[in-house]
């Protein structure tokens, strides 16, 4: 009796248990049917659904007169999907002699188990077409977009280039990159649960959306002029580079900016110095990329020796205490504390006024200048002329000046600063500040982006930049204007002058460090017309071989580039 009665109320909590197991699946169900019904949908859809992604068409770069620098060319990715592939080992073979690979490579990837798999990328539109004329089961040929540089190596170092998934590098590419880049697009194909693609169900696309087109300062001609020049004194002074910058001292538009050599920005990795990339380690090899595509004009500093001798002029004639009928002697050295610090010229200039001094960049009339206005005022007026902070170009990497503390410019440290030595700048900085100078006494903003234009090539945007008025006095301006006009056409820049154009501008011959390796920077910095500034041009020869002052190579070199930029520009002779 008792077993009959515990069987039952066994068979009562089975059933119960049943019943309540039975109950939760039933509302687990209606829940999952009534409330997360849509959710499974959207499941159950993409396991049926393919996306592949349509890559926008990059926007181009132009220059100021609307000669294309940077453009697109069509190119395909080849792709296989497993599911669908018929015949593997046609599959494998074909593309492997198309595309130029290895047939077990491409087999391994023909043979993997995945949704999609990518065989090669950025395959010229010529060979995709002869893929997709196979007509190959499983076999995807999609076009996209390649960056091309029409001009290879013009303004590498500015441009940048972009990479495998067309984001910009280095350079305006990556800097504009926002603007540049488009929008992708998608195909949308419905397969089975096989993955084959189901016939008669129509492809579901979104269109990508193109780039827009950035319009920049250069001007195609300009930079080719200063490219030819700094290629051809690079070959006769075997030096290790040359940098041309070409900007409005009005401004700040840049028209040429050159660092040569520069590399091609179709093979952006491949070496442009020689050395073979198999004898070098993977981080020796990205060390020698790194160092081809950097700009020296932006991310290297140097001393800019006598070119800074304008600084130190103008902050001199501001402060007041020079005046141009000043006289000086110079025996060929000035005695500062325990050292001799001589002169280029070393038997000395004699007795001579501040005139002729800059003219004759004598060296102990800018210690002697400097030693009046005092290493306090020296470094208000290094903060006054921006030299502290960055001209803020829009290239990426800028390289700040290198410069003493102030309570760390002693005696000797400010004697060699009047002459541009004792620390580092980068040339836009120089030729940023000298712009500002001579221009009236306005700090530009130096820039390269213009504007940014749809693609009927109406404007979108102008971009605007900062300036700042008061640097230095008109009268200052005027009479640096005049100052150097005198060095290029009686001084030690005469090599710069051009009959019937009025030329200033100051010439520089500087030791790298540490000086026991006697290696040498001969620049020129020039503008002209003199008493109304349209256009500075700087030069910076890096280690030339031989003679190596900048009167006597670099000097030269601008005046070559200003023989044709100059009517060029409309600029007449007087």
């Amino acid at each position: 009796m008792k077993n009959k009665t515990y069987n039952k109320k066994k068979m009562l909590v089975v059933f119960l248990c049943a019943v309540v197991i039975i109950t939760g699946l039933i509302g687990r169900l209606i829940y999952l049917m009534i409330f997360d019904a849509e959710y499974y949908q959207e499941l159950a859809q993409d396991l049926h659904e393919r996306e592949r992604e349509i890559k926008a068409a990059r926007g181009e770069i132009v220059d100021r007169n609307g000669v294309v620098l940077a453009t697109n060319e069509t190119v395909c990715t080849i792709s296989v999907i497993h599911s669908q592939i018929e015949d593997p080992e046609l599959v494998a073979e074909v593309l492997a002699e198309e595309l130029d690979l290895d047939m077990q490579e491409v087999r391994k990837k023909v043979d993997k188990v995945s949704s999609m798999e990518k065989i090669k990328t950025n395959v010229d539109k010529e060979t995709g077409d002869r893929i997709r004329n196979y007509d190959l089961a499983g076999v995807k040929v999609d076009e996209d977009y390649k960056r091309y540089y029409p001009y290879d190596e013009l303004a590498s170092k500015v441009l940048g280039f972009t990479g495998g998934d067309n984001q910009g590098i280095i350079g305006l590419e990556v800097k504009y990159d926002e603007y540049l880049k488009g929008t992708n697009g998608t195909i949308l194909t419905v397969t089975d649960a096989r993955g084959i693609e189901l016939e008669g169900v129509a492809e579901d696309r979104i269109e990508p959306v193109p780039g827009e087109t950035l319009r920049v300062s250069l001007d195609y001609n300009i930079q080719a002029y200063c490219e030819q020049a700094a290629l051809k004194v690079l070959e006769e002074k075997q030096a290790d580079s040359v940098s041309v910058l070409l900007m409005n001292p009005q401004n700040g538009e840049i028209y040429a900016m050159v660092n040569v050599p520069e590399f091609n920005l179709n093979a952006p990795f491949e070496l442009n110095n020689g050395v073979d990339p198999d004898s070098l380690s993977d981080e020796e090899l990205q060390d020698e990329l790194n160092r081809m595509w950097r700009n020296g004009c932006i991310n290297d500093t140097y001393e800019p020796g006598s070119t800074f001798k304008i600084i130190t002029s103008s902050a001199c004639l501001e402060e007041g205490v020079v005046s141009l009928d000043d006289t000086f002697t110079c025996p060929g050295y000035r005695i500062v504390e325990d050292r001799k610090i001589r002169c280029h010229k070393t038997g000395g200039h004699g007795t001579e006024t501040f005139i002729q001094g800059l003219q004759n960049s004598c060296n102990p009339v800018f210690i002697d200048i400097g030693m009046r206005l005092g290493a306090d005022r020296f470094y208000d007026y290094f903060e006054q002329f921006g030299l502290l902070r960055l001209t803020n170009i829009d290239l990426p990497g800028e390289a700040g000046t290198i410069m003493h503390k102030k309570e760390d410019i002693g005696t000797v440290e400010l004697a060699t600063m009047t002459f541009g030595q004792s620390f580092q700048i980068t040339p836009i900085q120089m030729a940023t500040t000298v712009s500002s100078l001579i221009n009236g006494g306005k700090r530009v903003t130096p820039h390269l982006a213009m504007a940014v234009l749809d693609g009927n090539g109406e404007t979108i945007e102008e971009f605007q930049y900062e300036s700042q008025d008061g640097i230095v006095s008109e009268e200052t301006s005027e009479t640096m204007r005049m100052l150097l006009k005198s060095v290029v056409e009686e001084g030690s820049g005469k090599n710069g002058y051009i009959e019937g154009y009025s030329i200033g501008g100051k010439t520089a011959t500087s030791q790298t460090l540490p000086r026991s390796a006697n290696k040498y920077i001969a620049s020129f910095i020039g503008f002209a017309p003199a008493e109304d500034p349209q256009i500075l041009g700087m030069v910076v020869i890096h280690n030339p071989q031989g003679v190596y002052y900048g009167g006597t190579i670099a000097a030269p070199v601008l005046r070559s580039i200003y023989d044709n930029v100059l009517p060029y520009l409309g600029i007449e002779k007087s």
